[in-house]
């Protein structure tokens, strides 16, 4: 999951070496912190929040085939 999120917010934006995504494991689901550079933000975020939701669809559906839960959390 991890390396998923990785590998799609990279693509999005301007500064990929400022990618990060961190992983708090949790009782009942998975937690991952995805961290751009201030400039970026708005690339993952996207108008309205639809990169972001796109994203946060395209993490259920792969948590899902994994049987786990996953939440995306963008952290500023």
């Amino acid at each position: 999951m991890k390396e998923l999120i990785e590998s799609i917010a990279k693509a999005l934006v301007d500064f990929p070496e400022q990618v990060s995504v961190n992983v708090v494991e949790g009782s009942q689901a998975s937690v991952l912190e995805l961290s751009v550079a201030k400039a970026d933000l708005g690339k993952v975020i996207g108008k309205q929040g639809r990169t972001a939701k796109a994203i946060r669809t395209i993490l259920g559906a792969a948590s899902a085939k994994q049987k786990k839960r996953a939440v995306l959390e963008i952290v500023e």
